[in-house]
């Protein structure tokens, strides 16, 4: 690797970017990173005198076009041949779908066993060689449905479910609270609808937005969303993100929501599993449909907070 000889701040060396910058660029955190150059040479980051790891634009958009092949279905390993050559294949339905089931029976047997350790060394070894969001789609989400689905064909089937929510909670909690203290990007407040008891996906998207630069206020589980402007007069909020998967409460669409979004002056944006059938209601009300994905989610919130800057 070419050493750069810098006054010790990695930040400072012009044209190149420390590795925390990158992983707001491209939504993949520092340690898949640092996987990605030490198991595949994808990257071949620059160093300081003092062994600090500064990218290249040129590093940033190949980090774009791995995670672009990876939504793809591209499996990890064939992905070096793919970005040197600059070639976009063609979609590979197969992809990496081994590697998930893979994963996805590892943490599966390990909380039918109640074994946390077991559990959290094959969470941790997707995250190191997969970007959040991918982890999320391809393992974490397809387990709580799994659990969801399934509860009453296992008879400790609850306890399972509970048993992997409060893993995710405790996981999740730590690392947003560390992530979210760095950054200083636009704040999201973000929270479950009325009647939204699990949280999962809430923990999961705040998450994701602060690896890509936002802050984050989450309020956790179904919250009335009367509570929601009291919170906007002591936090400044560039946003408001809603979630939910269960059918709506009475009135939520038609009276709630509406109230809400005239009353508090900020893009308020409504997701998961209940934003896509809901779609109409939630567009009449005013609010901004996310759907359930959330690479193409965040960019919609990027986008409509840029068009109100320019405003």
């Amino acid at each position: 690797m070419m050493q750069i000889d810098t006054s010790g701040d990695a930040s400072t060396a012009a044209g190149l970017y420390p590795i925390r910058t990158v992983s707001s660029l491209t939504g993949v955190n520092p340690i898949t990173l640092r996987a990605w150059e030490r198991r595949y040479n994808l990257i071949c980051p620059q160093r300081t005198a003092k062994g600090h790891r500064l990218y290249t634009q040129d590093d940033v958009e190949r980090i774009q076009r791995a995670v672009a092949l990876l939504n793809q279905g591209i499996s990890i390993s064939q992905l070096k041949p793919l970005i040197d050559a600059a070639v976009p294949p063609a979609r590979l339905e197969a992809g990496d779908s081994d590697a998930w089931q893979h994963y996805r029976s590892r943490m599966l047997d390990a909380l039918q066993r109640f074994d946390e350790t077991a559990l959290d060394t094959a969470y941790n070894d997707a995250l190191s060689l997969y970007p959040l969001e991918l982890v999320t789609r391809h393992l974490v989400t397809p387990l709580l449905n799994h659990l969801g689905e399934h509860w009453q064909a296992h008879p400790a089937g609850i306890a399972e479910e509970h048993f992997f929510s409060v893993y995710l909670r405790n996981k999740i909690g730590a690392r947003l609270h560390h992530l979210n203290a760095q950054q200083r990007g636009p704040q999201l407040l973000i929270s479950c609808l009325p009647g939204e008891h699990h949280e999962a996906g809430v923990l999961l998207f705040a998450l994701a937005a602060v690896s890509h630069g936002y802050r984050t206020l989450t309020l956790g589980t179904n919250l009335p969303l009367h509570q929601i402007p009291p919170v906007l007069l002591q936090q400044h909020c560039d946003a408001v993100v809603l979630s939910g998967s269960t059918a709506p409460a009475s009135g939520l669409f038609d009276e709630q929501l509406p109230r809400l979004v005239k009353s508090i002056g900020i893009p308020v944006f409504v997701g998961g599993q209940i934003s896509e059938p809901h779609c109409e209601a939630i567009t009449a009300a005013g609010a901004i449909v996310l759907g359930q994905v959330f690479a193409p989610a965040l960019d919609r919130i990027a986008e409509q907070l840029a068009a109100n800057r320019q405003r």
